[in-house]
């Protein structure tokens, strides 16, 4: 003791140790000095290096992203009352492990078009393996009360799956889910089970009855296109276009100058003009205004395509660009006319491809046309 202060021996070196068991004092064992707790709280902790872990979801997107797995399985219900067996698909996302389940439909099968039976999201093996006091009347499941989820190891074909109360049976999955499964996890998945057991159908393949769509004859009312689209679906459709022979030929029209033949002689001295659209092969016909002729000119007959006469009305044949020859007679709505004059542009056209028109149509209009 010291100034009113104690002090207690706890250690010696080694050269007292040996003075004082010279001198015949025995000393005892060394003390260790009591920890202080405001001095292990100042001392600094050593740092530690952690290496990252390399799992990025970034990168797990870019990896996995629109990279799907396909299962095919069936739904046995046929121990309940009128129950019976359903095709579903299986759809596992390998991006964020969710799991969607989809029924397949058939046509005619009766069945509401609401096709997805569990939409997309990440499957619990057991929704009901919750501790008893979580309120899962007003709460839904989040991950921290799931023990378990479902993972690629859990689909194999040939398992059944217990999801959500019902019982799914995997027979089949795609291509890109067999290579996936011997990439990355070293697995072969089997072949499609009705394959190896030789049958040819599936349990819920029905028959179906090979319907023949008989289209009743041709009724006169507007053109044949049209009339043909009401056999071809519940709300008509406008008849498809060729869009690249419009684009070709937008704006080129042939012009003639025709007459009409006729038994009376008031129409006898009627002249006309005949438009041909090159680009939809349709025809319109303007009959340019006369004085004192007692008619009243305009438009005789809209952009049509025209029939020949005496064709076939379930496959009519319609007037082409070879059938305007100088002279020869087109037959519109039991109207007779005769072709008397052309355009200069109507010949050059021709010319460009004469292998495509008759002899004669380009024949009589250099005749007609060298005369002027």
């Amino acid at each position: 003791m010291f100034y009113g202060r104690t002090f207690r021996i706890i250690n010696c070196d080694k050269f007292t140790t040996d003075f004082l068991e010279s001198e015949g004092k025995e000393l005892l064992e060394k003390e260790s000095i009591p920890m202080d707790p405001y001095t292990e709280s100042r001392k600094q902790p050593l740092r530690s290096y952690d290496t990252p872990t390399d799992f990025d979801k970034l990168k797990k997107f870019l990896d996995l992203d629109r990279k799907v797995l396909r299962f095919y399985v069936l739904w046995d219900d046929q121990d309940a009352m009128f129950g019976e067996t359903r095709k579903y698909l299986i759809h596992y996302f390998l991006v964020d492990d969710s799991v969607e389940i989809r029924e397949v439909h058939q046509p005619n099968d009766g069945r509401d078009p609401f096709p997805v039976l569990l939409r997309r999201g990440k499957l619990p093996k057991n929704r009901y393996d919750v501790e008893s006091s979580f309120p899962m009347a007003v709460m839904e499941l989040t991950e921290h009360e799931v023990n378990a989820w479902f993972g690629p190891s859990d689909f194999r074909v040939g398992e059944t799956l217990f999801i959500n109360g019902r019982k799914f049976l995997i027979y089949d999955c795609d291509d890109f889910t067999r290579q996936h499964y011997n990439e990355e996890f070293g697995i072969e998945q089997k072949a499609n089970l009705f394959q190896q057991t030789g049958k040819t159908t599936m349990p819920t393949d029905k028959p179906t009855p090979v319907i023949h769509n008989n289209i009743p004859p041709f009724n006169g009312f507007g053109s044949l296109q049209d009339s043909l689209q009401n056999c071809l679906s519940l709300v008509p459709q406008p008849p498809k276009k060729d869009f690249i022979k419009m684009l070709e030929n937008d704006g080129c029209v042939l012009r003639y100058e025709a007459k009409m033949s006729s038994s009376r002689t008031e129409d006898r001295d009627r002249r006309f003009i005949i438009s041909y659209w090159l680009s939809n092969d349709t025809v319109s016909i303007f009959e340019p205004q006369q004085r004192n002729s007692g008619i009243i000119g305009g438009k005789f007959l809209e952009r049509t395509r025209i029939q020949k006469p005496e064709c076939d009305p379930e496959n009519p044949v319609f007037y082409g660009i070879g059938d305007f020859a100088i002279g020869a007679t087109i037959y519109v709505l039991k109207h007779r006319f005769v072709v008397t004059n052309a355009d200069e542009f109507v010949l050059k056209h021709l010319e460009k491809s004469p292998g495509s028109y008759p002899a004669e149509t380009i024949r009589s209009l250099q005749e007609k046309l060298s005369k002027h």
